[in-house]
């Protein structure tokens, strides 16, 4: 991110005249906070103080010789950036809570370099997260900004993605072009029935056959014409459907390639409105509205043609409305696509309010919150509907006015071609040829009324798309990634992790691990553990510092190869619809039924598989719910071992599971990390005893690290969380 700002023509001449000789502008930061007033003044940093201007006065002047203990504080809505002066604490700034923030964290730990004599400049690498142009976030992990995004730019975005469909999406408009010279014959074959035979007293013999032949020429192009819409409604079904099949195949792709930072930051319902309903607004566009908007400018075109090329004087009449209806929809645009905006906000929210509480449907039970749940959603719901009944009525009142104001021309022509009738300037036969091609363009010149209701969705329903499309994967595979067999050596060297890269949970984190060795990892809530285990899977990668495996970097192996050969139970366990076997199977999809009732029996699963209805075919329910938690445990347990990985995690294995169970567990894992690098995260500390190594971890630091014995006999943070488990233990058998 940006430290180095260049200051203003006015703030550069303060800063010249107050500078001290020697000094050099190292960082210079943006502060937009004083005195209750939104204000724009520089945080100026050079090798001995800090420089605090507004515009053209010097605020104040900090020396780094007196400053220490920097440090950022968010209060409501606002920041502030403090130190403490002669060891009091002291604001020496503040600023807007959001693009500032990030920025005067990482100036926290620059500036405590200088304090401490060293003038290395601190960088981050963390790209601007603000639109340049209207200063509003971009969509996280893109550049996109909704509000100053070029609509040209998204439909250039759309017909890249169009690439191997192009053909079969021209087809249906090549259809629609001949089609249209069909509809534009029709009338000359009309003017000749009324001309020459319906208004015409002076008949040939056989009139009556030329008429009946100009009417079958009538129905049979009519047929035709009928015959290919036909053709280009399927044509454009078939487009239509392979570009949605296409598209949300990419997106369930990328959906799948983001890091777990950017998905823990979307609603599942979200993504899944964007896959379903999102695709399905622009199919529709493609196959629908692209092809009839394409029919209307074509046909207004060539019907424009003939009426000025049929009567001039009366083809100005069909432009007498166009430009006041013009000027409306170009005055009211922004105003349609923030009601599509709005509206889609609401549909949006309804979705993940439904799929929280559908997934979280026995927790509602539970508590007996059933008609609180189902007000919370009715009050939703209503919130859409007034929003949706708000939009709705706005086009649907504006949208007929404007109809209206369009029909005032062909009013106008009407009345002008029955006086030039009446004074024999004109026949019955080419007045109803005009007034035909007349219809005809007037009927795109309706169309363009919805235009801008159409677009503002479809625009809003692609972008949505686009944002998951184009979003950065935090972690990516190297160029030439490599496919190592795993032994189990790991290196964890003075690594730093923050899920922002400003606020690190993690903090210059060390630990040599041996292969085959099972290292025990505690600590109290939010110190860190979590997230430790989650780096060694590499589903975050490190701030500073690596992580290796055998010597390698993880971000220098492919990412399938490195957790292809680790075996992971997580604290939350989550089973997937389906049976029992394919549960275990998940990780190795081609297991032999064998494999499978092995890796049963070593989690100790087999006997209470073999008492379900259906054994191994017995399928579990949505999210194996159909199963107790010790069951559902032990089945995340055999799926890890089924494909023998060479570093085992287990995040909480036993917390679900009763003492007797527990018991059977621990022997089992206990002979599973035999020969196995193990990492385990235990709530019952008991359960590490047997670890080589014990990992305590507090505020994001290791404070301790030993065997269990060396850290008792320090008598340090693992020590006291023994004693207190035991004093617990105690006090619950006393109770009792």
């Amino acid at each position: 991110m940006k430290l180095q700002f260049e200051l203003p023509e006015i703030e550069a001449i303060v800063f010249k005249n107050n500078v001290g000789k020697g000094e050099h502008i190292l960082y210079c930061v943006p502060f937009d906070f004083h005195e209750e007033k939104r204000v724009s003044g520089y945080m100026v940093f050079t090798e001995k103080k800090i420089y605090k201007i507004l515009v053209d006065t010097l605020l104040a002047t900090y020396e780094f010789g007196k400053l220490s203990g920097f440090s950022v504080e968010v209060m409501l809505g606002v920041c502030g950036f403090y130190a403490k002066v002669d060891g009091n604490s002291e604001l020496l700034c503040q600023f807007i809570s959001g693009r500032n923030l990030a920025r005067y964290s990482v100036m926290v730990n620059a500036c405590e370099k200088i304090a401490s004599g060293e003038l290395e400049l601190v960088e981050n690498d963390e790209p601007e997260s603000y639109c340049p142009k209207c200063g509003r976030p971009f969509v996280k992990n893109t550049r996109i900004c909704p509000f100053c995004q070029s609509k040209l730019e998204v439909y250039k975005k759309l017909f890249a993605m169009t690439k191997g469909l192009r053909f079969m999406m021209l087809f249906p408009l090549i259809v629609t072009a001949v089609a249209l010279v069909i509809r534009f014959i029709v009338p000359f074959f009309q003017k000749a029935a009324i001309n020459d035979y319906i208004t015409n007293s002076d008949r040939p013999d056989n009139y009556m056959t030329h008429f009946l032949l100009i009417i079958a020429a009538i129905v049979t192009f009519d047929l035709i014409s009928r015959i290919l819409n036909v053709i280009k409604s399927r044509l454009s079904a078939i487009a239509g459907n392979r570009f949605t099949r296409m598209m949300r195949t990419l997106l369930f792709e990328k959906i799948q390639m983001l890091s777990m930072s950017s998905i823990s930051q979307k609603s599942s319902g979200d993504l899944m409105g964007r896959i379903n309903s999102d695709v399905s607004v622009v199919q529709d566009f493609i196959t629908n509205q692209l092809p009839n908007y394409f029919s209307y400018i074509l046909s207004f075109v060539v019907a424009l043609v003939l009426l000025l090329a049929l009567n001039p004087l009366m083809c100005l009449f069909v432009f007498v409305p166009i430009p006041l209806v013009v000027f409306v929809i170009f005055k009211l645009r922004g105003s349609m696509h923030k009601k599509i905006i709005h509206r889609w906000r609401k549909r949006q929210k309804i979705n993940r309010y439904l799929q929280d509480v559908i997934n979280g449907i026995r927790v509602v039970k539970s508590f007996g919150n059933e008609e609180k749940e189902i007000k919370s959603y009715v009050d939703n719901n209503e919130e859409y509907f007034d929003r949706d009944m708000d939009t709705c009525m706005y086009f649907d009142t504006l949208f007929p006015v404007l109809s209206f104001v369009l029909k005032i021309g062909s009013y106008m022509i009407l009345s002008m071609g029955n006086y030039l009738l009446f004074g024999g300037a004109m026949t019955v036969g080419e007045l109803n040829q005009f007034t035909t091609y007349t219809n005809i363009a007037y009927e795109p010149l309706m169309q363009i009324t919805q235009i801008p209701r159409v677009i503002s969705n479809f625009i809003t329903s692609l972008s949505k798309v686009l944002e998951i499309m184009e979003e950065e994967p935090d972690i990516y595979d190297a160029n030439m990634p490599r496919h190592n067999k795993i032994k189990g050596d790991v290196s964890i060297k003075n690594v730093y992790f923050g899920y922002d890269s400003y606020n690190p949970v993690l903090k210059d984190v060390s630990v040599e691990v041996k292969s085959g060795e099972m290292i025990g990892i505690v600590g109290h809530s939010g110190c860190g553990k979590t997230t430790l285990i989650n780096m060694l899977m590499r589903l975050y990668d490190p701030n500073e510092g690596s992580i290796s495996v055998d010597g390698v970097d993880l971000r220098d192996m492919s990412q399938e190869s490195l957790r292809s050969q680790i075996g992971v139970v997580l604290q939350e366990t989550h089973l997937f619809s389906g049976s029992v076997r394919d549960n275990i199977r998940y990780a190795k999809p081609y297991a032999t039924n064998a494999e499978v009732i092995a890796a049963a029996r070593a989690a100790n699963a087999h006997d209470f598989i073999m008492n379900l209805p259906e054994g191994y075919n017995t399928m579990v329910g949505e999210k194996g719910f159909s199963l107790s938690g010790g069951e559902r445990q032990r089945i995340a347990i055999a799926r890890a071992l089924i494909h023998d990985p060479r570093i085992l995690i287990l995040d909480e294995a036993t917390a679900a599971l009763d003492t007797e169970t527990e018991k059977l567990i621990q022997d089992a894992i206990n002979k599973m990390t035999v020969g196995r690098t193990t990492f385990a995260i235990a709530h019952r500390l008991s359960t590490l005893r047997n670890a080589d190594k014990i990992l305590v971890l507090d505020h994001g630091q290791v404070k301790e690290y030993g065997t269990h014995g060396e850290l008792l006999d320090k008598k340090g943070i693992y020590y006291k969380l023994v004693m207190a488990q035991a004093r617990a233990a105690l006090g619950g058998n006393a109770e009792e």
